[in-house]
């Protein structure tokens, strides 16, 4: 997928905003640029309101609220990342980006989604509530920035 300066500013804003530096999930740009200059890697940046903001929408044109990084292959796709600023969380984005990934992932002829994430990470609740189950378990997968360990835990979800 081709992306711009733009859009990867407005990741870069969600990811610094959402993020808790002690867990060491957030990617730099580098890894975000590098990730979007890959055919099978789609990103979707939303507003305030849960509207897509577009990939070459001026810089300004809409206050990001999340956004969320996706990688198929064949009928399966992997959520990579997805993070809402806090202000705007509990405002139901986070169901918004998931729905629209699993259309724009049906429209790709994706059957079944898959993501991974920390054990403990409070964003199990929405993954659970959009229907993605519990398929394995990484023990000690994470490191943390203190140098301690979390599972990683990996979800499954047919669409």
């Amino acid at each position: 997928m081709s992306s711009t300066p733009h859009e990867i500013d407005r990741i870069m804003a969600v990811m610094e905003a959402a993020f808790d530096p002690a867990y060491g999930e957030a990617w730099n740009r580098r890894q975000v640029s590098d990730a979007l200059a890959l055919p099978s890697t789609h990103a979707l940046v939303i507003d305030s309101d849960g509207q897509a903001i577009a990939a070459d929408a001026l810089p300004h044109a809409a206050e990001v609220a999340g956004f969320v990084l996706t990688r198929h292959a064949a009928d399966e796709e992997e959520l990579l990342l997805i993070g809402v600023i806090p202000e705007f969380r509990r405002r139901g984005l986070g169901e918004a980006l998931i729905d629209r990934l699993f259309a724009q992932a049906r429209a790709r002829g994706v059957s079944r989604i898959f993501l991974e994430m920390r054990r403990g990470n409070p964003a199990i609740h929405l993954y659970e509530k959009v229907g993605f189950e519990p398929i394995g378990l990484r023990p000690n997968y994470y490191r943390l920035t203190n140098g301690g360990r979390v599972d990683a835990i990996t979800f499954g979800c047919s669409i």
